[in-house]
């Protein structure tokens, strides 16, 4: 073959190359992504991309589930149902509030390779078996209502216990919310002595701490630091010791139903039968706790309620579709949870031409930690390195004889602490 014949039927052969390139099914394309280390989530054309829900639905504390679960219904209403064209479908596991709970929820979701990420769990105790295994499978997960300090930091540098990677929260961290309760017994209610009472939960225990902190840093005398156990119905033995330690305020963090035990029972003791003495916080803030009788008169710390048209949009949207007000605190944290991973899911996604979307887990994560400044209906979020997102804001509101509904009780503002660092 000469020289100008092969240059020729070179140039030929690299042209046909080129447009047979060109012209070749877009779906080869897909042999272009490559997983990175935490692998990737693959979903085929028409498939839906799914989100686990860790929530408690069911028992004593399912309100707080329930409440989080009809947001991200909403938000997912709000998308049009759809992610890239492909329909968003949710899986919703039981956390019972309990960390056995959240074992169980946190190995279904693991076993399911199509779950994207998750919405979760409801309680701290449940948070933290739960990213025990879903961390070791790169999952990311981030909780609308979650707040112990040792699920990420001390918010001073120091990362807490049960820290893992992967692991976000919009809900705020309980160091505020014991800054928040602890000012406002000291300085407003002129308490000086305080009592606390946990269950050794990671929520009750965490949160009693950080208000027994806060309290002593200003000057106050923690009287009594004490404990009941789950599953406790009679609290005559703790009481006695309570009232034995002479508390101006008594600040129990605790849930239901161990908390309606205390309330009613406090009646029996002279030094605690006024409920202006009784505290609560997030966790009794439900539309089962304060309509019971014996909590008239009590204060909560709990998230601020959001203001403005877009959070007053979402009430008219869970009201016209549930039937009811919210029915507790978190919905709005979880609203907005939902919605960034939404739009981290859409940073980082791969779409070939035929449809199919590939998440890279190891990017999804990055970019939930890559947060700043996402406009969500609880505030500027901004995400620190040990996970904590929150524009924390912390209400301290009372039930009073004028206040029949959680809605109306949350509205019932006497505080608002904003953190000194964003203040």
């Amino acid at each position: 073959m000469g020289t100008r014949r092969y240059q020729f039927v070179a140039c030929l052969v690299g042209a046909l190359a080129l447009v047979g390139a060109a012209c070749a099914p877009e779906e080869q394309k897909a042999t272009e992504f490559t997983p990175g280390p935490l692998g990737a989530v693959t979903v085929e054309p028409g498939a839906p991309i799914k989100i686990g829900l860790i929530q408690a639905i069911s028992g004593d504390t399912a309100s707080l589930g329930q409440d989080q679960v009809r947001a991200v219904e909403i938000a997912i209403e709000d998308k049009g149902g759809n992610l890239l064209e492909h329909p968003v479908r949710t899986q919703v596991e039981d956390d019972l509030c309990k960390a056995e709970g959240g074992t169980i929820a946190g190995q279904k979701l693991a076993a399911d390779p199509q779950i994207a990420a998750v919405v979760g769990s409801s309680c701290s105790g449940a948070a933290v078996p739960a990213m025990e295994i879903l961390s070791g499978k790169g999952v990311v997960m981030i909780s609308g209502s979650n707040t112990s300090p040792s699920l990420t930091s001390d918010l001073r540098g120091k990362q807490g216990g049960a820290f893992k990677k992967g692991y976000l929260r919009t809900a705020h961290n309980d160091i505020i919310q014991g800054q928040a309760a602890a000012t406002f017994a000291f300085q407003k209610l002129g308490a000086k002595r305080a009592a606390t009472i946990h269950d050794g939960d990671p929520y009750t225990e965490g949160l009693a701490n950080a208000f027994g902190s806060s309290f002593k840093e200003l000057g106050g005398t923690i009287s009594l630091a004490t404990a009941i156990s789950k599953g406790d119905t009679d609290m005559r033995p703790v009481l006695t010791e309570v009232a034995a330690s002479k508390p101006d305020v008594v600040f129990f963090p605790i849930f239901q139903p161990e908390a309606d035990f205390i309330v009613k029972q406090a009646k029996g003791f002279p030094l605690l039968a006024d409920t202006k003495k009784l505290f609560g916080a997030d966790g009794l803030l439900s539309d089962t706790f304060v309509v019971i009788g014996q909590t008239e008169g009590m204060y909560f710390s709990g998230p601020a309620t959001p203001t403005g048209p877009t959070y007053q949009e979402l009430v008219g949207k869970y009201e016209k579709k549930y039937g009811e007000k919210p029915i507790q605190a978190f919905h709005a944290h979880a609203y907005d949870a939902v919605n960034m991973i939404f739009a981290a899911i859409e940073k980082v996604a791969v779409k070939d031409t035929d449809g199919t979307v590939h998440i890279d887990r190891q990017k999804l994560i990055d970019a939930m930690y890559a947060t700043k400044d996402y406009q969500g209906l609880t505030g500027t979020l901004t995400c620190d390195k040990f996970g904590d997102c929150a524009d924390a804001k912390i209400d301290i509101v009372q039930n009073s004889p004028t206040q029949k509904t959680i809605d109306q009780v949350r509205g019932n503002v006497l505080f608002t602490f904003v953190p000194p660092e964003t203040g």
